[in-house]
């Protein structure tokens, strides 16, 4: 007599077992994802970190492979400390601006667009990052030129002593504004202002409409009721798209090099120091500046709830 047990298949016997031995099942579900962080990606940081306790031999320009700790003595210079103060600074405006800007974006499509106009905005956002980055950064260099459009359409308005003014202040001016940091500031916002969107729409979307409708019944006015119920709703999808605006900021180093002075900033310090200048240990040691701003930075979007709005 054939019993039950010998009709069954491999499979059926293998998805048996792991039914009944649920730490198996995660550990195998886990496995390839925990390998590729901790060894390749780990790995890799660990490597990283070991050439930053090298230097270069300053009479034949080798990597010397004595550990010292000579290289991060020469990180904490005065033009590093500039560069890295310049880029968090840089990388904060941008949050700041894009969260200023994509809010209201955000909201007029939660709360008033119909299902059709949705649609539509999705489309428009999405449509950006369906091209090439450097297409996009290109086109902003003509944009923002001063032979190209938007210097023409303020000339027409007779608005050129704003852009004049803007050009002449200390610290942002250049000769035109694709060489200027005004310039790289609208880029930045422009390139990464999808990334603040979708995540500010999708908290906003969670926000329940009867919770709405409660605090009108209790006479409070819109202003009270966006103050009170969808601001703090709304302030873990910021910090989620804080997140992206703020870290790919930090480590651009494609528009500082297209856009503006060549003013460097932390990538394209990191992208010289390895390429150009060679130190690789240095360039080694410089990287961890903006990992440690992104660890300082994700631990506090995670006390305020980020993560949630992922």
């Amino acid at each position: 007599m054939v019993t039950e047990q010998t009709t069954r298949g491999p499979i059926d016997r293998i998805s048996g077992a792991l039914h009944h031995r649920p730490r198996l099942r995660l550990a195998l579900l886990l496995g390839l994802p925990l390998l590729w962080l901790v060894g390749v990606y780990g790995g890799s940081l660990l490597a990283l970190l070991s050439q930053s306790f090298f230097s270069i031999d300053d009479f034949s320009g080798t990597i010397d492979r004595t550990l010292t700790l000579d290289t991060w003595g020469d990180l904490f210079t005065d033009s590093n400390i500039s560069i890295a103060i310049r880029t968090t600074v840089m990388a904060t405006a941008v949050t700041i601006a894009a969260a200023i800007v994509a809010f209201p974006i955000a909201y007029y499509a939660v709360r008033f667009a119909g299902r059709r106009l949705r649609a539509v905005f999705f489309v428009l956002i999405l449509i950006p990052l369906w091209s090439s980055y450097l297409v996009r950064v290109y086109s902003w260099k003509l944009i923002l030129a001063r032979e190209g459009i938007l210097f023409w359409f303020v000339d027409k308005l007779g608005l050129n002593f704003l852009l004049d003014a803007a050009l002449s202040a200390p610290g942002i001016g250049g000769p035109s504004l694709s060489a200027s940091a005004l310039g790289q500031f609208i880029v930045f916002v422009y390139i990464w202002l999808p990334y603040m969107i979708l995540p500010v729409h999708a908290a906003l979307e969670r926000v329940p409409t009867s919770y709405l409708e409660a605090s009108a019944d209790l006479g409070a006015r819109p202003l009270q009721t966006f103050r009170t119920v969808i601001w703090p709703l709304a302030i873990p999808g910021i910090a989620a798209g804080s997140i992206f605006t703020f870290s790919l900021t930090l480590g651009d180093y494609i528009i500082p090099t297209i856009i503006g002075d060549s003013t460097p900033f932390v990538g394209l310090a990191i992208y010289s120091y390895q390429g150009v200048a060679g130190n690789l240990p240095l360039a080694a040691a410089f990287t961890f500046f903006p990992i440690v701003i992104m660890g300082v930075y994700l631990y506090v979007a995670r006390r305020v709830g980020a993560f949630e709005a992922l």
